[in-house]
């Protein structure tokens, strides 16, 4: 019997594809299996690189009842804008799962999953974040800076961006980018001045220390913490964490060992306890904001069921 033909799916075909896909309504679902324990997803493995600085995230897991498993490498290196060329790459293989035969390769360059990780913010806000939303609160000025506001019009319609970006020249590329798309856009002085203005904050850098403190966030603010996805990495004080009134994660066991959780809980079996996952909010099984004064926080560290939902989704298309 003939070897079934690879599908090998390049960028444009991909970009293609996406044309209509629900990213936050498939993400969303994917949380939810995850929470239901209808998912395998391993600890991810990490690469991480000092000069220049970078990261690769390697990711993988399988539905239960679906008929591949997946195994995602995707990369961040953080002075690529300087040299012309985008901070995300990587690719997605899928693979059968009752044979381990290679199925697909998904040569993305790291745009899906830039864009799951942008569904997942959508999917925190939509059961998180204040009903009315006056500005979009943005800590950083890359992809995530960009794409999570986009994302967010699904669930949280609001054209007014207040953003803070420690580069200028990157601050100022970031504020004609999202001009040209047609938002309003004002820079901040600070990341304070940005919780001062904000009840719906995204942080979306690759900070080593934390950049909000406590004592900056006003009630009523509900914050997704994206950039914080390896243990050398901290947007929050801790003490945010430890004081919201709702802190809320894609996988507490994956939470354990990196970003925010890790820095202000570590070993604390008993807090991660209290940590609620999205899918389980998702599913119904815990509630999300419940009064408008709430302080609530998503910090999420990406999960393969996202890369799984996606990649499924993708190859279901033609």
């Amino acid at each position: 019997m003939a070897d079934a033909p690879i599908t090998f799916l390049d960028l444009p075909q991909i970009e293609q594809r996406l044309k209509g896909l629900d990213l936050v309504r498939l993400v969303e679902e994917a949380f939810a299996a995850f929470s239901r324990g209808e998912a395998v997803v391993p600890p991810p493995g990490e690469l991480l690189f000092d000069d220049p600085p970078g990261e690769v995230h390697i990711k993988y897991g399988y539905l239960k009842a679906g008929d591949n498993y997946v195994v995602k490498i995707a990369s961040g290196f953080w002075n690529n804008p300087a040299r012309g060329l985008s901070s995300s790459d990587g690719l997605l293989l899928v693979f059968k799962k009752d044979t381990g035969e290679l199925a697909a390769v998904l040569n993305d360059r790291g745009r899906l999953t830039d864009l799951r990780t942008a569904a997942a913010g959508a999917v925190a806000a939509k059961y998180l974040a204040p009903e009315k939303v006056e500005a979009i609160g943005v800590l950083g000025t890359g992809i995530q800076a960009e794409l999570q506001v986009q994302l967010l019009q699904a669930v949280r319609p609001c054209r007014n961006i207040v953003f803070w970006g420690r580069n200028q020249d990157r601050a100022n590329a970031y504020a004609q980018r999202m001009h040209d798309k047609g938002f309003l856009v004002t820079s901040a002085h600070s990341p304070a001045e940005i919780a001062a203005r904000c009840r719906l904050i995204v942080t979306a850098t690759a900070s080593p220390e934390p950049l909000l403190q406590w004592s900056d966030i006003q009630p009523g603010t509900h914050i997704t913490a994206i950039g914080a996805d390896s243990a050398d990495k901290q947007e929050l004080d801790p003490a945010i964490i430890r004081r919201a009134d709702l802190v809320v994660t894609d996988s507490r066991l994956q939470g354990r060992s990196r970003g925010e959780l890790w820095h202000a809980y570590q070993s604390d079996d008993a807090a991660m306890s209290r940590v609620v996952e999205i899918g389980e909010i998702v599913s119904g099984a815990a509630k999300g904001r419940t009064a408008a004064e709430r302080v609530t926080v998503s910090t999420f560290s990406g999960l393969a069921v996202q890369d799984i939902a996606v990649a499924s989704a993708i190859l279901g298309r033609s």
